[in-house]
């Protein structure tokens, strides 16, 4: 993938899978073995596996939003920077958690992750996100 018009019309894709609950559009997105490396550890999930996933947090996390601050799409490789949001159910209380997200893309699709996250609690200092994840970040 050289065309970043492509991996702009994945990302926008993805975001509508975190926000929308557009699980329907997993397929066109993920590779048939997505591997992650995350806090769970190192694995490779299968597409219906982590679009059940997927949905189990948005189940505990209906208002589950990625505020994206920074990003790059290059190549067959993407990055972003984010705060993760959300209303803790039990208590009302508004959470955050700031992470750091990079990609390898193959097909068209996400093949593999790594994804760093900071304590609940956590978030980025900048004031301006931007509008969608891949939107220019804001200047400034």
């Amino acid at each position: 993938m050289s065309d970043n018009s492509a991996l702009r019309d994945l990302f926008d894709r993805w975001e509508q899978v975190w926000h929308d609950g557009r699980y329907d559009l997993v397929p066109d997105c993920v590779c048939p073995h997505y591997v992650r490396h995350d806090e769970v550890g190192d694995r490779s999930v299968t597409r219906e596996s982590y679009a059940a996933e997927l949905a189990r947090l948005r189940q505990d996390r209906p208002d589950v939003r990625i505020i994206v601050y920074d990003h790059a799409l290059h190549d067959n490789r993407a990055w972003y920077r984010f705060t993760m949001t959300w209303t803790d159910q039990a208590t009302g209380k508004v959470c955050t958690r700031a992470g750091l997200q990079a990609y390898r893309i193959e097909g068209d699709k996400l093949a593999e992750t790594w994804v760093t996250l900071q304590p609940i609690g956590s978030a980025w200092n900048d004031t301006v996100a931007q509008e969608h994840w891949t939107s220019p970040p804001p200047i400034g």
